[in-house]
């Protein structure tokens, strides 16, 4: 293997400075390490569950985390982990491991009998992305600033997150329809749901802390193939006028045309870019790579004038932090998406045919024979039947209770 061959040079290098005794001892620990990346792996996909968000009996399985949290804030709570210059890792021999320890061993992520010892084991590494995957974090193994912060928010706040949440879970724990999509704004992520089960999950983009997305009760009706972008006003305001104050080739350059009410093309130079006057016109993206919806457009009713859209800029799904636009919603891997809303039609929609509408860059608008359901909820505490036990920060203050640490992360996080 590539990787223990890796760790047999890096023991082999370290062997000048250290007796071969030594040398050997760090190499097999280190190589028990990594043959525990695969297990790792495995258990991470065992925490995953196919219970939607909004089951019936998720109010059920969050009480039960309730009265699990109650006796942790009870006891006490869980120590505060603290860490030097340098992010714990794998392979790290630090006095601040011994309450990483009892930090993920008081929520279960790490198991009683692991013991106190001052080094970040395979044990430990596998606690931590455990906790990572239940807070919406990268499980990269590393306890690094979003995931120290998460560690140390109190065991009260966390008990209160999972009261506060069973209200709002309560609240929709009626029949949703047989196939509906929910978006969880608090955790950036979509779930496709049919039949009690979820079909896929989607990570997505959702509005700023300024721009929030609007959480509402709809259906989607329509899909807009290699769409068209008309920029919002508010955007135009925020965003248009002052980059074209910067550079006035922004406009050619990320193809978007200007056109009064009577659909007559306008020159960039008949604006006055020191008022508002530019908020007078409509501004126009044409079809293509750099389109701000991507794709694919996916239409529902509501009065904010928002959508759910594909996205040039794909590499803001690998954040943790997810909070970038201006209110609408960017769903990863937008085509499984829209081939499953589209299976309920009677016009012959697979993957092919909808990779093929993409691939010829022509603009194709589709109603949806049967409109589905659409939830934009805000969760930030949940638990699944496996008895995992969600949580996801509070990025719009709608908990009541805004911690110092979390505004901190947020901040530090963008």
């Amino acid at each position: 293997m590539a990787v223990s061959g890796a760790v047999f040079a890096l023991a082999v290098g370290q062997s000048f400075a250290q007796s071969p005794l030594e040398a050997t001892r760090q190499y097999q620990q280190r190589a028990e390490w990594e043959d525990r990346f695969d297990a790792t792996l495995r258990s991470l996909e065992a925490i995953k569950s196919d219970q939607p968000t909004l089951s019936v009996d998720t109010a059920v399985y969050i009480e039960a985390a309730i009265q699990q949290y109650g006796l942790i804030v009870g006891q006490g709570g869980w120590p505060r982990v603290t860490s030097g210059k340098q992010a714990m890792r794998l392979g790290a021999r630090d006095q601040n491991v011994v309450s990483l320890r009892r930090r993920l061993m008081a929520t279960g992520d790490l198991e009683q009998n692991a013991g106190l010892s001052d080094t970040f084991d395979s044990y430990v590494d596998a606690a931590v992305r455990r906790f990572q995957v239940r807070h919406g974090l990268t499980p990269d193994g590393v306890v690094g600033r979003s995931t120290l912060v998460a560690l140390n928010v109190p065991a009260e706040v966390r008990l209160a997150q999972l009261e506060t949440n069973l209200v709002r879970v309560r609240s929709m724990s009626g029949f949703l329809g047989d196939r509906y999509v929910m978006v969880n704004i608090p955790a950036a992520e979509i779930e496709a749901v049919e039949n009690g089960r979820v079909r896929s999950r989607h990570t997505a983009v959702v509005g700023k802390i300024d721009r929030q997305t609007p959480i509402l009760n709809s259906k989607i009706y329509e899909l807009n193939f290699n769409p068209y972008w008309t920029v919002p006003v508010s955007i135009i305001r925020k965003d248009l006028i002052p980059k074209m104050k910067q550079d006035p080739e922004y406009l050619a350059r990320n193809r978007i045309r200007i056109f009064d009410w009577k659909n007559n093309e306008l020159d960039w130079q008949q604006i006055d870019w020191n008022t508002d006057e530019a908020t007078q016109y409509q501004f126009r993206q044409d079809p293509g790579d750099e389109n701000s919806l991507g794709s694919v457009r996916i239409n529902f009713h509501n009065e904010h004038q928002v959508y759910l859209h594909d996205t040039p800029s794909k590499s803001l799904f690998g954040s943790d932090y997810r909070f970038h636009s201006s209110g609408c919603v960017r769903v990863q891997n937008v085509r499984e998406l829209i081939t499953w809303m589209l299976e309920s039609t009677t016009q012959g929609w697979d993957r092919s045919r909808v990779d093929d509408t993409i691939r010829t860059g022509v603009r194709e608008d589709v109603k949806l024979e049967t409109q589905v359901p659409l939830y934009l909820t805000y969760v930030t505490a949940w638990a699944t039947p496996e008895g995992v036990i969600h949580f996801r920060d509070d990025i719009y203050n709608r908990d009541g209770f805004a911690l110092a640490d979390n505004q901190d992360v947020q901040a530090n996080l963008q």
